[in-house]
């Protein structure tokens, strides 16, 4: 008989919320579980063991109990499966022995009761034969029944042809509608769009000479972002490194990039490689692409050069770091950590130069408003705007009633998103108090958020400023921000949408999911234009200042880079 340790059950529950997307909750958890003391090795962890486990411990419930639904006699304690076999046989194998087993019992069963049985079937025969009488006796006293159904069939079939003649040509007269609306208007009257694949969108697959493959982590992707300076890609893994990639420009290659791979690693670890307290959660690049900063599981914040040299090592948090983002000027970098606190650290000096402690939860994400000014969002449902050298938010909102997981000012600041476990989505000013608009379309969790560069204050000024939400109901919806509508909802996933990104020119999005799927929508048409599936669920996604490459990281400890032509 098999057993597992806490320990152990501890490290597949860490695994699964990781896989799961579920980054917040499985950080908290390992922080205080212990995990980074673990001498499990992730590495020879398979995926989804923790599901494994519990699939195939119910697959054995299962069995057992349909075994037990005979009448043959046995031990209480008698059984055709060792929890062993759980583990080291196929579901299929398992389905066979017990098959054969029950096979032989029913077949004992039958012997015992043959007599009873062929009674049974006599019985049977002569039922069968009473009802063919009574159905001959029928048709006697009505012999044109028969004849009147066929035709009545007949004429039912020339209808329903008839009906789908007509769907096709309505359908095709409302679809043509459809586009040239939303086209000239980007929004569709009163009611929003509703898109399916199934009916509106015809995904182009994204060709395997299009895709380059960046191996050499050794655990799940989490984050990655290209440096606005070039064709640098960062990245950051669970196998306690990040790597700076130079990507060659033009095509990719089916499996991985040709020749040696040009590509820097940042160990954030010494000694043992698998140190979950090293884990790389988040990463942003200053606005010239000449630093990189990285925030681990460890509480600590690095800066690194473009070449992969260690500048810097800012240390105060007390707890895992969930976000952290340079200000415009460079001069400013901004963290926030599972220890409620965000702090703002002075680059020239390397020294925290202040914390902001007002949130009574993990803070969950941060985002400058301009060089001093930023905001705050926590588990404890608040959102705080804060700045540099005031001893108080200048400005909290309440109205989220769950956790808050992102929150985003507009390319002017003068807006501020927020997206929470409450399901909504919300759109606030520093003019007042409560919320400008309540977004209130998903039916589950809403993840990250992310707004169009497009309208005042971006390089596309006469195009409309959208807001596009991603959630665990696996849907994007793109939301017109001044009147706080819903302009059109993409459903083209199956599992957890985790990451958008807009293109530069705000004319595509990309998106990535748990369904391993990555899709780029055209954000006029609101449908998929080219998609790419991989081998494990997306964490995020991000495109280059061109335009024309799209990277995307994967929880199968790979990153994606994708050429994009239309």
């Amino acid at each position: 008989m098999i057993s597992i340790t806490s320990a152990e059950l501890n490290y597949l529950v860490f695994r699964y919320l990781h896989e799961s997307g579920f980054t917040h909750s499985a950080f908290a958890f390992g922080y205080e579980a212990g995990i980074n003391k673990s001498t499990i090795d992730g590495n020879l962890v398979p995926p989804s063991a923790l599901f494994t486990f519990v699939q195939k411990g119910i697959q054995y419930l299962e069995l057992e109990a349909n075994l037990s639904g005979t009448n043959a006699d046995m031990d209480d304690d008698f059984s055709f499966l060792q929890p062993l076999d759980l583990i080291t046989k196929d579901p299929y194998e398992l389905q066979r022995i017990i098959k054969a087993k029950k096979e032989n019992l029913q077949k004992d069963r039958l012997e015992e009761n043959g007599k009873h049985n062929e009674d049974t079937q006599v019985n049977e025969l002569e039922h069968t034969q009473e009802r063919e009488e009574k159905k001959g006796r029928e048709k006697e006293q009505e012999p044109g029944k028969e004849t009147i159904e066929k035709d009545r069939e007949h004429e039912k079939g020339k209808e329903k042809e008839k009906a789908h003649q007509d769907h096709i040509i309505n359908g095709e007269k409302c679809e043509d509608k459809f586009v040239m609306e939303y086209e000239e208007n980007g929004t569709l009257g009163p009611e929003p769009m509703d898109i399916s694949t199934n009916t509106m969108s015809l995904p182009c697959d994204i060709s395997s000479h299009d895709v380059t493959i960046l191996e050499g982590h050794t655990s799940e992707v989490f984050t990655c972002a290209w440096s606005p300076s070039g064709l640098l890609l960062a990245s950051g893994s669970g196998d306690s490194s990040a790597r700076i990639w130079t990507i060659a420009d033009g095509p990719g290659s089916s499996s991985s990039q040709n020749g040696p791979l040009n590509v820097v690693v940042l160990k954030h670890f010494r000694g043992r490689t698998n140190e979950k307290s090293k884990d790389v959660t988040t990463l942003d690049w200053n606005g010239d692409g000449t630093l990189l900063a990285t925030g681990s599981y460890d509480g600590q914040a690095r800066i690194w050069s473009g070449d992969g040299e260690l500048r810097n090592t800012l240390n105060k948090h007390k707890g895992p770091i969930f976000s952290l983002k340079w200000n415009k000027k460079g001069d400013y970098l901004l963290s926030g950590s599972v220890d409620k606190t965000a702090i703002v650290w002075d680059i020239k000096t390397g020294e925290w130069k202040q914390a902001f402690e007002f949130h009574s939860g993990p803070t969950l994400d941060v985002d400058w408003r301009n060089n001093v000014s930023f905001a705050t969002c926590s588990t404890d449902g608040l959102i705080n705007v804060c700045k540099v050298g005031e001893n108080r938010p200048i400005k909290t909102f309440l109205g989220h009633q769950g956790e808050v997981n992102a929150i985003k000012w507009d390319p002017t600041g003068s807006l501020l998103a927020s997206c929470s476990d409450d399901y909504t989505a919300k759109i606030w000013s520093l003019k007042q108090d409560k919320y400008l608009h309540d977004l209130k379309e998903h039916i589950k969790e809403i993840y990250t958020i992310r707004w169009s560069p497009t309208g005042p204050g971006t390089n596309n000024p006469n195009q409309q400023l959208l807001l596009a939400s991603a959630s665990f109901d696996s849907t994007i919806k793109l939301w017109d921000v001044e009147l706080g509508r819903l302009i059109c909802s993409l459903n083209g996933h199956r599992d957890p949408v985790y990451s958008v990104a807009f293109s530069p020119n705000g004319e595509y999005l990309a998106s990535g999911s748990m369904d391993k799927c990555m899709h780029i929508w055209s954000v006029k048409e609101g449908k998929i234009v080219k998609t790419y599936s991989g081998n494990g669920g997306i964490f995020e996604v991000c495109w280059n200042k061109e335009g024309d490459k799209v990277a995307a990281c994967f929880a199968n400890n790979v990153v994606c880079v994708l050429d994009f032509r239309m």
